[in-house]
Protein backbone atom coordinates (compact mmCIF):
# COMPACT_ATOMS: atom_id res chain seq x y z
CA UNK A 1 0.00 0.00 0.00
CA UNK A 2 1.01 3.70 -0.76
CA UNK A 3 3.96 2.50 -3.45
CA UNK A 4 3.55 3.70 -7.27
CA UNK A 5 4.39 2.09 -10.48
CA UNK A 6 5.33 4.08 -13.17
CA UNK A 7 5.22 2.97 -16.71
CA UNK A 8 7.14 4.63 -19.52
CA UNK A 9 7.61 3.58 -23.18
CA UNK A 10 5.79 0.26 -21.86
CA UNK A 11 9.00 -0.31 -19.18
CA UNK A 12 7.31 -1.97 -16.17
CA UNK A 13 9.76 -1.29 -12.99
CA UNK A 14 10.37 -4.00 -11.09
CA UNK A 15 8.81 -5.12 -7.92
CA UNK A 16 6.78 -2.49 -7.42
CA UNK A 17 2.89 -2.31 -6.52
CA UNK A 18 2.69 -6.42 -6.26
CA UNK A 19 -0.62 -7.28 -4.35
CA UNK A 20 -2.65 -3.83 -6.06
CA UNK A 21 -5.89 -4.10 -6.95
CA UNK A 22 -4.61 -2.71 -10.70
CA UNK A 23 -2.55 -4.56 -12.49
CA UNK A 24 -0.12 -4.03 -15.50
CA UNK A 25 0.72 -6.87 -18.01
CA UNK A 26 3.13 -6.01 -20.03
CA UNK A 27 2.97 -8.78 -22.59
CA UNK A 28 -0.33 -7.03 -24.24
CA UNK A 29 0.28 -3.77 -22.28
CA UNK A 30 -2.54 -4.05 -20.08
CA UNK A 31 -4.14 -2.41 -17.32
CA UNK A 32 -6.64 -4.60 -15.26
CA UNK A 33 -8.57 -2.89 -12.50
CA UNK A 34 -10.13 -5.17 -10.08
CA UNK A 35 -11.62 -5.68 -6.47
CA UNK A 36 -13.64 -8.93 -5.37
CA UNK A 37 -16.30 -8.28 -7.42
CA UNK A 38 -15.62 -6.02 -10.46
CA UNK A 39 -12.94 -6.21 -13.50
CA UNK A 40 -12.43 -2.91 -15.51
CA UNK A 41 -9.84 -3.29 -18.28
CA UNK A 42 -7.96 -1.11 -20.83
CA UNK A 43 -5.25 -2.57 -23.39
CA UNK A 44 -2.85 0.02 -25.67
CA UNK A 45 -3.76 -1.24 -29.40
CA UNK A 46 -1.00 -1.66 -31.68
CA UNK A 47 -2.17 1.95 -33.07
CA UNK A 48 -0.83 3.05 -29.36
CA UNK A 49 -4.45 3.88 -28.91
CA UNK A 50 -5.64 2.96 -25.31
CA UNK A 51 -8.90 0.65 -26.05
CA UNK A 52 -11.33 -0.69 -23.64
CA UNK A 53 -11.86 -4.25 -23.02
CA UNK A 54 -14.27 -4.89 -20.89
CA UNK A 55 -16.24 -3.68 -17.44
CA UNK A 56 -18.14 -6.77 -15.47
CA UNK A 57 -18.12 -9.35 -13.01
CA UNK A 58 -14.47 -9.98 -11.50
CA UNK A 59 -12.09 -11.82 -13.83
CA UNK A 60 -8.80 -13.78 -13.02
CA UNK A 61 -5.42 -11.73 -12.78
CA UNK A 62 -2.55 -12.67 -14.53
CA UNK A 63 -4.49 -13.22 -17.73
CA UNK A 64 -4.20 -11.82 -21.12
CA UNK A 65 -7.66 -10.51 -22.39
CA UNK A 66 -6.71 -9.18 -25.93
CA UNK A 67 -9.50 -11.81 -27.22
CA UNK A 68 -12.27 -9.70 -26.19
CA UNK A 69 -11.57 -7.52 -28.70
CA UNK A 70 -14.02 -8.45 -31.42
CA UNK A 71 -11.95 -9.17 -34.86
CA UNK A 72 -12.12 -6.66 -37.15
CA UNK A 73 -15.05 -6.17 -40.63
CA UNK A 74 -13.27 -5.61 -43.36
CA UNK A 75 -15.37 -4.28 -46.64
CA UNK A 76 -14.46 -5.12 -49.91
CA UNK A 77 -12.42 -2.07 -50.23
CA UNK A 78 -10.40 -3.62 -47.35
CA UNK A 79 -11.28 -0.91 -44.78
CA UNK A 80 -11.69 -1.61 -41.01
CA UNK A 81 -15.21 -0.47 -40.23
CA UNK A 82 -16.09 -2.73 -37.13
CA UNK A 83 -15.87 -0.41 -33.94
CA UNK A 84 -12.78 -0.13 -32.04
CA UNK A 85 -13.78 -0.12 -28.70
CA UNK A 86 -11.65 3.05 -26.98
CA UNK A 87 -11.07 4.27 -23.51
CA UNK A 88 -11.44 7.95 -24.55
CA UNK A 89 -12.16 8.24 -28.25
CA UNK A 90 -12.00 11.05 -30.59
CA UNK A 91 -13.62 12.05 -33.96
CA UNK A 92 -11.70 12.46 -37.82
CA UNK A 93 -10.03 9.05 -37.65
CA UNK A 94 -12.87 6.83 -38.48
CA UNK A 95 -14.86 6.49 -35.08
CA UNK A 96 -17.68 7.75 -36.54
CA UNK A 97 -19.54 7.10 -33.51
CA UNK A 98 -20.35 9.81 -30.39
CA UNK A 99 -16.96 11.42 -29.34
CA UNK A 100 -15.52 11.56 -25.45
CA UNK A 101 -13.43 14.22 -26.31
CA UNK A 102 -13.08 16.86 -29.08
CA UNK A 103 -11.43 19.94 -30.27
CA UNK A 104 -10.97 22.63 -32.85
CA UNK A 105 -7.13 23.50 -33.13
CA UNK A 106 -6.10 27.16 -33.66
CA UNK A 107 -5.56 25.98 -37.85
CA UNK A 108 -8.83 25.08 -37.82
CA UNK A 109 -8.27 21.20 -37.61
CA UNK A 110 -10.76 18.63 -35.53
CA UNK A 111 -8.07 15.43 -35.54
CA UNK A 112 -7.12 14.24 -32.41
CA UNK A 113 -4.60 11.33 -32.52
CA UNK A 114 -3.92 9.93 -28.74
CA UNK A 115 -1.44 7.72 -28.49
CA UNK A 116 -0.35 6.05 -25.15
CA UNK A 117 2.86 7.75 -22.99
CA UNK A 118 2.84 6.08 -19.82
CA UNK A 119 1.10 5.61 -16.83
CA UNK A 120 1.41 5.84 -12.37
CA UNK A 121 -0.23 3.60 -10.50
CA UNK A 122 -0.93 4.86 -6.86
CA UNK A 123 -2.64 3.87 -3.66
CA UNK A 124 -5.78 5.96 -2.55
CA UNK A 125 -7.72 8.73 -4.67
CA UNK A 126 -6.58 12.20 -5.83
CA UNK A 127 -8.65 14.87 -5.27
CA UNK A 128 -9.83 17.26 -8.05
CA UNK A 129 -9.08 20.53 -8.83
CA UNK A 130 -11.77 23.20 -8.06
CA UNK A 131 -14.65 20.15 -8.53
CA UNK A 132 -16.78 18.37 -6.02
CA UNK A 133 -15.41 14.05 -6.18
CA UNK A 134 -15.41 11.16 -4.39
CA UNK A 135 -12.76 10.64 -1.91
CA UNK A 136 -11.09 8.30 0.20
CA UNK A 137 -10.20 8.70 4.05
CA UNK A 138 -7.66 5.87 4.06
CA UNK A 139 -4.98 5.27 1.34
CA UNK A 140 -5.82 1.06 1.34
CA UNK A 141 -9.88 2.20 0.33
CA UNK A 142 -9.04 2.29 -3.47
CA UNK A 143 -6.40 2.88 -6.20
CA UNK A 144 -5.95 5.05 -8.68
CA UNK A 145 -4.26 4.86 -12.51
CA UNK A 146 -3.43 7.82 -14.37
CA UNK A 147 -3.03 7.32 -18.27
CA UNK A 148 -1.06 10.01 -19.96
CA UNK A 149 -2.31 9.96 -23.55
CA UNK A 150 -0.59 12.61 -26.10
CA UNK A 151 -1.63 14.02 -29.67
CA UNK A 152 1.86 14.10 -31.19
CA UNK A 153 0.81 16.68 -33.45
CA UNK A 154 -0.58 19.52 -31.07
CA UNK A 155 1.33 18.56 -28.07
CA UNK A 156 -2.43 18.07 -26.43
CA UNK A 157 -2.38 16.10 -23.09
CA UNK A 158 -4.72 13.91 -21.72
CA UNK A 159 -4.28 12.87 -18.37
CA UNK A 160 -7.12 9.77 -17.55
CA UNK A 161 -7.40 8.99 -13.81
CA UNK A 162 -9.31 5.66 -12.89
CA UNK A 163 -10.02 4.23 -9.07
CA UNK A 164 -11.45 1.48 -8.63
CA UNK A 165 -13.24 1.31 -4.94
CA UNK A 166 -12.00 -1.54 -2.74
CA UNK A 167 -15.53 -1.98 -1.10
CA UNK A 168 -17.42 -1.11 -3.68
CA UNK A 169 -18.37 -2.66 -7.29
CA UNK A 170 -17.35 1.31 -8.84
CA UNK A 171 -14.92 2.42 -11.27
CA UNK A 172 -14.49 6.34 -10.85
CA UNK A 173 -12.98 7.97 -14.26
CA UNK A 174 -11.97 11.96 -15.17
CA UNK A 175 -9.69 13.18 -16.98
CA UNK A 176 -7.36 16.32 -17.32
CA UNK A 177 -6.98 18.14 -20.46
CA UNK A 178 -3.13 19.98 -20.54
CA UNK A 179 -2.43 22.08 -23.38
CA UNK A 180 1.43 21.52 -23.77
CA UNK A 181 1.75 22.56 -27.50
CA UNK A 182 1.69 26.44 -29.10
CA UNK A 183 -1.21 27.41 -30.23
CA UNK A 184 -4.84 27.49 -28.60
CA UNK A 185 -7.33 24.68 -28.21
CA UNK A 186 -10.84 24.92 -28.04
CA UNK A 187 -12.38 22.06 -26.33
CA UNK A 188 -15.95 21.11 -28.12
CA UNK A 189 -16.96 17.67 -26.24
CA UNK A 190 -15.64 16.85 -23.08
CA UNK A 191 -17.11 13.85 -21.31
CA UNK A 192 -16.14 11.82 -18.42
CA UNK A 193 -16.50 9.09 -19.10
CA UNK A 194 -17.08 6.81 -22.18
CA UNK A 195 -18.00 2.98 -21.91
CA UNK A 196 -18.41 0.72 -25.36
CA UNK A 197 -20.07 -2.88 -24.86
CA UNK A 198 -20.27 -5.29 -27.39
CA UNK A 199 -23.66 -6.38 -27.49
CA UNK A 200 -26.97 -3.97 -27.88
CA UNK A 201 -29.37 -5.92 -25.28
CA UNK A 202 -29.76 -4.04 -23.21
CA UNK A 203 -32.89 -1.73 -21.16
CA UNK A 204 -32.23 2.29 -21.17
CA UNK A 205 -33.31 3.81 -17.56
CA UNK A 206 -33.49 7.28 -16.89
CA UNK A 207 -34.89 9.57 -14.21
CA UNK A 208 -37.13 12.02 -15.11
CA UNK A 209 -40.17 14.39 -14.03
CA UNK A 210 -40.81 18.15 -13.13
CA UNK A 211 -41.47 19.60 -9.83
CA UNK A 212 -43.67 17.66 -7.16
CA UNK A 213 -43.52 14.48 -9.95
CA UNK A 214 -39.62 13.95 -9.81
CA UNK A 215 -37.74 10.96 -10.59
CA UNK A 216 -40.03 9.26 -13.13
CA UNK A 217 -38.64 5.60 -13.94
CA UNK A 218 -38.47 5.43 -17.77
CA UNK A 219 -37.35 2.12 -19.11
CA UNK A 220 -36.91 1.07 -22.53
CA UNK A 221 -35.21 -1.12 -24.90
CA UNK A 222 -31.87 -0.34 -26.61
CA UNK A 223 -32.33 0.16 -30.45
CA UNK A 224 -30.01 1.10 -33.42
CA UNK A 225 -29.76 5.24 -32.81
CA UNK A 226 -28.75 7.40 -30.52
CA UNK A 227 -30.85 8.35 -26.96
CA UNK A 228 -29.77 11.62 -25.07
CA UNK A 229 -30.54 12.59 -21.86
CA UNK A 230 -29.27 16.40 -20.80
CA UNK A 231 -29.88 19.49 -19.07
CA UNK A 232 -29.35 22.80 -20.37
CA UNK A 233 -30.78 24.76 -17.77
CA UNK A 234 -27.66 25.49 -16.16
CA UNK A 235 -28.06 22.68 -13.84
CA UNK A 236 -29.28 19.63 -13.47
CA UNK A 237 -33.06 18.27 -11.67
CA UNK A 238 -36.15 17.39 -11.63
CA UNK A 239 -36.37 16.88 -15.51
CA UNK A 240 -33.47 15.05 -16.01
CA UNK A 241 -30.75 13.77 -13.57
CA UNK A 242 -27.10 13.46 -14.72
CA UNK A 243 -27.36 9.58 -15.07
CA UNK A 244 -28.39 6.53 -16.88
CA UNK A 245 -28.60 2.77 -16.08
CA UNK A 246 -28.60 0.19 -18.44
CA UNK A 247 -30.01 -3.68 -17.37
CA UNK A 248 -30.70 -6.56 -18.85
CA UNK A 249 -33.86 -7.51 -20.36
CA UNK A 250 -34.17 -10.39 -17.42
CA UNK A 251 -32.81 -8.10 -14.87
CA UNK A 252 -35.25 -7.25 -11.84
CA UNK A 253 -34.62 -5.19 -8.86
CA UNK A 254 -32.56 -7.82 -6.77
CA UNK A 255 -30.83 -10.27 -9.76
CA UNK A 256 -29.27 -9.67 -13.14
CA UNK A 257 -27.23 -7.24 -14.69
CA UNK A 258 -26.70 -3.77 -14.48
CA UNK A 259 -24.49 -0.62 -15.32
CA UNK A 260 -24.54 2.84 -13.74
CA UNK A 261 -23.07 6.03 -15.12
CA UNK A 262 -23.14 8.82 -12.69
CA UNK A 263 -21.93 12.07 -13.21
CA UNK A 264 -20.45 14.39 -10.12
CA UNK A 265 -21.49 17.79 -11.28
CA UNK A 266 -24.63 19.84 -11.05
CA UNK A 267 -24.31 22.04 -14.25
CA UNK A 268 -25.98 21.41 -18.22
CA UNK A 269 -24.58 17.73 -18.47
CA UNK A 270 -25.33 15.15 -21.30
CA UNK A 271 -25.94 10.87 -20.95
CA UNK A 272 -25.79 9.14 -24.27
CA UNK A 273 -26.40 5.94 -25.65
CA UNK A 274 -25.43 5.16 -28.87
CA UNK A 275 -25.94 1.59 -30.82
CA UNK A 276 -24.70 1.57 -34.33
CA UNK A 277 -25.45 -1.05 -37.34
CA UNK A 278 -22.97 -3.52 -36.06
CA UNK A 279 -24.66 -4.20 -33.01
CA UNK A 280 -22.47 -2.66 -30.42
CA UNK A 281 -23.12 0.32 -27.82
CA UNK A 282 -21.27 3.12 -26.88
CA UNK A 283 -22.77 5.06 -23.81
CA UNK A 284 -20.90 8.40 -22.46
CA UNK A 285 -21.79 11.39 -19.88
CA UNK A 286 -20.21 14.86 -19.08
CA UNK A 287 -20.45 17.96 -19.84
CA UNK A 288 -23.37 19.22 -22.26
CA UNK A 289 -20.99 20.12 -25.50
CA UNK A 290 -23.66 22.55 -27.08
CA UNK A 291 -23.69 24.70 -24.08
CA UNK A 292 -20.19 24.33 -22.52
CA UNK A 293 -17.17 24.81 -24.38
CA UNK A 294 -13.72 25.83 -23.18
CA UNK A 295 -10.44 27.25 -24.88
CA UNK A 296 -7.16 25.66 -23.34
CA UNK A 297 -4.23 28.43 -24.19
CA UNK A 298 -0.70 27.76 -24.46
CA UNK A 299 0.15 26.02 -20.74
CA UNK A 300 -2.92 25.83 -19.21
CA UNK A 301 -5.01 23.11 -18.21
CA UNK A 302 -9.12 22.04 -17.38
CA UNK A 303 -9.93 19.47 -14.68
CA UNK A 304 -13.14 17.44 -16.77
CA UNK A 305 -15.80 16.83 -13.98
CA UNK A 306 -15.87 12.80 -12.52
CA UNK A 307 -18.07 10.22 -13.58
CA UNK A 308 -19.03 7.05 -11.26
CA UNK A 309 -19.47 3.62 -12.87
CA UNK A 310 -20.72 0.60 -10.97
CA UNK A 311 -21.42 -3.11 -12.43
CA UNK A 312 -23.67 -5.09 -10.49
CA UNK A 313 -25.14 -8.90 -10.51
CA UNK A 314 -27.70 -8.11 -8.06
CA UNK A 315 -30.40 -6.59 -10.41
CA UNK A 316 -30.94 -2.47 -10.07
CA UNK A 317 -30.87 -2.55 -6.42
CA UNK A 318 -27.06 -3.40 -6.49
CA UNK A 319 -26.52 -0.39 -8.20
CA UNK A 320 -28.55 1.84 -6.18
CA UNK A 321 -27.17 0.26 -2.92
CA UNK A 322 -23.85 1.31 -4.44
CA UNK A 323 -24.37 4.85 -5.25
CA UNK A 324 -26.16 5.52 -2.13
CA UNK A 325 -23.08 3.90 0.08
CA UNK A 326 -20.25 5.54 -1.59
CA UNK A 327 -22.31 9.07 -2.20
CA UNK A 328 -23.40 8.87 1.47
CA UNK A 329 -20.01 7.97 2.79
CA UNK A 330 -17.59 9.14 0.33
CA UNK A 331 -19.19 12.07 -1.26
CA UNK A 332 -20.98 13.75 1.28
CA UNK A 333 -18.40 15.97 3.61
CA UNK A 334 -18.88 17.57 6.72
CA UNK A 335 -20.02 17.09 10.14
CA UNK A 336 -23.73 15.49 9.57
CA UNK A 337 -21.95 13.06 6.89
CA UNK A 338 -22.50 10.92 10.22
CA UNK A 339 -24.88 12.40 12.31
CA UNK A 340 -28.65 11.71 12.30
CA UNK A 341 -29.73 15.17 11.51
CA UNK A 342 -31.96 17.33 13.32
CA UNK A 343 -36.31 17.16 13.45
CA UNK A 344 -37.15 20.37 11.77
CA UNK A 345 -39.83 22.72 12.13
CA UNK A 346 -39.83 25.38 9.10
CA UNK A 347 -42.03 28.50 8.76
CA UNK A 348 -42.99 28.80 5.68
CA UNK A 349 -46.77 26.70 4.96
CA UNK A 350 -47.78 27.97 8.69
CA UNK A 351 -47.08 31.57 8.24
CA UNK A 352 -45.59 32.37 4.71
CA UNK A 353 -44.80 35.58 4.26
CA UNK A 354 -47.07 37.30 6.78
CA UNK A 355 -45.30 36.80 10.24
CA UNK A 356 -43.81 38.96 13.31
CA UNK A 357 -41.48 37.90 15.81
CA UNK A 358 -44.00 36.92 18.58
CA UNK A 359 -45.96 34.58 15.90
CA UNK A 360 -42.36 33.01 15.00
CA UNK A 361 -41.83 32.27 18.64
CA UNK A 362 -45.29 30.90 19.02
CA UNK A 363 -44.15 28.48 16.15
CA UNK A 364 -41.22 27.63 17.48
CA UNK A 365 -42.72 26.79 21.31
CA UNK A 366 -44.89 24.45 19.76
CA UNK A 367 -42.71 22.52 17.62
CA UNK A 368 -40.59 22.31 20.82
CA UNK A 369 -43.49 20.81 22.88
CA UNK A 370 -43.33 18.08 20.24
CA UNK A 371 -39.90 17.36 20.04
CA UNK A 372 -38.46 19.52 17.24
CA UNK A 373 -34.83 20.36 17.46
CA UNK A 374 -34.44 23.28 14.83
CA UNK A 375 -36.53 26.26 14.13
CA UNK A 376 -36.18 27.53 10.10
CA UNK A 377 -37.40 31.16 9.41
CA UNK A 378 -38.61 30.74 5.80
CA UNK A 379 -38.53 33.26 2.75
CA UNK A 380 -39.90 36.52 4.23
CA UNK A 381 -37.61 38.18 6.28
CA UNK A 382 -36.07 40.19 4.15
CA UNK A 383 -36.41 43.90 2.28
CA UNK A 384 -39.97 44.23 1.86
CA UNK A 385 -40.57 41.06 1.31
CA UNK A 386 -44.46 40.88 1.25
CA UNK A 387 -44.54 38.36 -2.06
CA UNK A 388 -42.26 36.72 -4.43
CA UNK A 389 -41.92 39.31 -6.92
CA UNK A 390 -40.02 42.03 -4.30
CA UNK A 391 -36.71 42.12 -2.96
CA UNK A 392 -34.67 39.50 -3.74
CA UNK A 393 -31.29 40.63 -3.74
CA UNK A 394 -31.88 42.99 -0.34
CA UNK A 395 -30.22 40.68 2.32
CA UNK A 396 -31.08 42.91 4.73
CA UNK A 397 -33.64 42.22 7.89
CA UNK A 398 -37.43 44.07 7.18
CA UNK A 399 -37.71 45.73 10.64
CA UNK A 400 -41.29 46.35 10.17
CA UNK A 401 -41.33 42.21 11.14
CA UNK A 402 -38.94 42.40 13.34
CA UNK A 403 -38.29 45.41 15.27
CA UNK A 404 -35.45 44.24 17.20
CA UNK A 405 -33.89 42.14 13.92
CA UNK A 406 -32.79 38.85 14.43
CA UNK A 407 -30.63 38.66 17.47
CA UNK A 408 -33.50 39.26 20.08
CA UNK A 409 -35.28 36.38 17.82
CA UNK A 410 -33.21 34.24 17.87
CA UNK A 411 -32.48 33.98 21.72
CA UNK A 412 -36.31 33.56 22.23
CA UNK A 413 -35.91 30.85 20.13
CA UNK A 414 -33.08 29.04 21.54
CA UNK A 415 -34.43 29.70 24.89
CA UNK A 416 -37.06 27.00 23.85
CA UNK A 417 -34.01 24.72 23.42
CA UNK A 418 -34.17 24.91 19.96
CA UNK A 419 -31.37 25.53 17.43
CA UNK A 420 -32.11 28.81 14.50
CA UNK A 421 -31.69 28.13 10.62
CA UNK A 422 -32.46 30.93 8.30
CA UNK A 423 -33.61 30.83 4.35
CA UNK A 424 -31.93 32.67 1.68
CA UNK A 425 -31.75 32.64 -2.03
CA UNK A 426 -28.49 34.77 -2.92
CA UNK A 427 -28.16 33.53 -6.72
CA UNK A 428 -31.31 35.38 -7.37
CA UNK A 429 -32.81 39.05 -7.70
CA UNK A 430 -35.96 40.76 -8.24
CA UNK A 431 -36.44 43.17 -10.51
CA UNK A 432 -38.17 45.00 -8.07
CA UNK A 433 -35.63 45.27 -5.50
CA UNK A 434 -33.47 47.79 -4.28
CA UNK A 435 -30.42 45.93 -5.82
CA UNK A 436 -31.22 45.65 -9.34
CA UNK A 437 -32.36 49.15 -9.47
CA UNK A 438 -28.99 50.19 -8.20
CA UNK A 439 -27.32 47.11 -10.42
CA UNK A 440 -29.60 46.19 -13.27
CA UNK A 441 -26.09 44.99 -15.34
CA UNK A 442 -25.71 42.69 -12.47
CA UNK A 443 -28.54 40.10 -13.43
CA UNK A 444 -27.79 37.28 -16.25
CA UNK A 445 -29.21 38.70 -19.74
CA UNK A 446 -27.88 39.76 -23.28
CA UNK A 447 -27.59 43.73 -23.05
CA UNK A 448 -29.81 45.06 -25.20
CA UNK A 449 -32.64 42.31 -24.77
CA UNK A 450 -35.13 42.01 -22.62
CA UNK A 451 -34.72 38.86 -19.70
CA UNK A 452 -37.19 36.30 -19.37
CA UNK A 453 -38.58 36.49 -16.12
CA UNK A 454 -39.40 33.09 -14.19
CA UNK A 455 -40.77 33.44 -10.45
CA UNK A 456 -40.58 36.51 -11.11
CA UNK A 457 -36.93 36.71 -10.52
CA UNK A 458 -33.78 37.03 -12.65
CA UNK A 459 -30.00 35.15 -12.09
CA UNK A 460 -27.26 37.59 -10.98
CA UNK A 461 -24.34 36.96 -12.33
CA UNK A 462 -21.84 35.33 -10.15
CA UNK A 463 -19.13 35.27 -12.81
CA UNK A 464 -18.66 38.92 -11.78
CA UNK A 465 -16.52 39.69 -9.33
CA UNK A 466 -18.42 42.71 -7.77
CA UNK A 467 -21.87 40.62 -7.40
CA UNK A 468 -19.74 37.42 -5.57
CA UNK A 469 -18.06 40.47 -3.29
CA UNK A 470 -21.47 42.09 -2.05
CA UNK A 471 -23.37 38.57 -1.42
CA UNK A 472 -20.92 37.36 0.71
CA UNK A 473 -20.94 41.21 2.47
CA UNK A 474 -23.99 40.93 2.91
CA UNK A 475 -24.98 37.92 3.46
CA UNK A 476 -21.83 37.45 5.89
CA UNK A 477 -23.53 40.34 7.62
CA UNK A 478 -27.28 38.46 8.38
CA UNK A 479 -25.27 35.28 9.25
CA UNK A 480 -22.87 36.77 11.68
CA UNK A 481 -25.22 39.21 13.02
CA UNK A 482 -26.78 36.07 15.67
CA UNK A 483 -26.07 32.69 16.34
CA UNK A 484 -27.35 31.28 13.09
CA UNK A 485 -26.54 27.33 12.97
CA UNK A 486 -28.47 26.23 9.59
CA UNK A 487 -29.00 27.66 6.41
CA UNK A 488 -31.67 26.57 4.12
CA UNK A 489 -30.25 28.18 0.76
CA UNK A 490 -32.73 27.53 -1.79
CA UNK A 491 -32.51 27.23 -6.15
CA UNK A 492 -35.53 28.40 -7.31
CA UNK A 493 -34.66 29.63 -11.33
CA UNK A 494 -33.16 28.20 -13.93
CA UNK A 495 -31.20 30.17 -16.31
CA UNK A 496 -31.84 31.75 -19.29
CA UNK A 497 -30.11 33.86 -21.77
CA UNK A 498 -27.17 32.92 -20.63
CA UNK A 499 -24.18 35.13 -20.82
CA UNK A 500 -21.32 36.69 -18.43
CA UNK A 501 -21.69 40.31 -19.27
CA UNK A 502 -17.88 41.28 -17.01
CA UNK A 503 -16.38 38.55 -19.59
CA UNK A 504 -17.94 40.01 -22.68
CA UNK A 505 -17.12 43.66 -22.01
CA UNK A 506 -13.41 43.33 -20.53
CA UNK A 507 -10.26 43.80 -22.93
CA UNK A 508 -10.27 39.49 -23.31
CA UNK A 509 -13.87 40.20 -24.94
CA UNK A 510 -12.38 39.35 -28.72
CA UNK A 511 -9.98 36.66 -27.37
CA UNK A 512 -12.68 34.84 -25.28
CA UNK A 513 -15.78 35.62 -27.32
CA UNK A 514 -16.49 32.58 -29.13
CA UNK A 515 -16.25 30.43 -25.67
CA UNK A 516 -19.61 29.27 -25.13
CA UNK A 517 -20.85 30.13 -21.72
CA UNK A 518 -23.01 28.40 -19.99
CA UNK A 519 -23.48 30.68 -16.41
CA UNK A 520 -24.28 28.40 -13.56
CA UNK A 521 -23.45 25.17 -15.89
CA UNK A 522 -19.68 25.39 -15.93
CA UNK A 523 -18.45 28.50 -16.22
CA UNK A 524 -15.94 30.12 -19.25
Amino acid sequence: AGATRVVEAGVAEEGVGRGMPIEWREQGRQLHLYNERISYIMRVLETGTLGHLYFGPRLATERDYGHFLRESYVDRFNQVLDPIPVEMPTPGRGDFRVPGLAVRHADGSIVLDLVYREHTVSAGKPVLDGLPSTYVEDPAEAETVEVLLVDGNSNLQVRLLATIYRDYPVVTRSMRVVNDGVGDVKLTTSMSAVLDLPDPDWHLVQLAGDWARETHIVDAPLVTGTRALRSQRGSSGHQQNPFLLLRRPSTTEATGEAIGMSLVYSGNFLAEVEVDPADTVRARIGMDPETIRWRVAPGMDLQIPEAVLVWSDEGVGGVSDAYHGLYRERLATGQWRDEPRPVVLNSWEGVYYDFDEDALVEMARASAELGAELFVLDDGWFGQRDADDSSLGDWTVDLRKLPSGLPDLVERVKSLGLRFGIWIEPEMVNPRSRLFETHPEWAVGFPGRPRSELRNQLVLDLSNPEVVDYLERVIGNVLSSADIGYVKWDYNRVITEPYGCLLYTSDAADEHRDVGVSVGGGGV
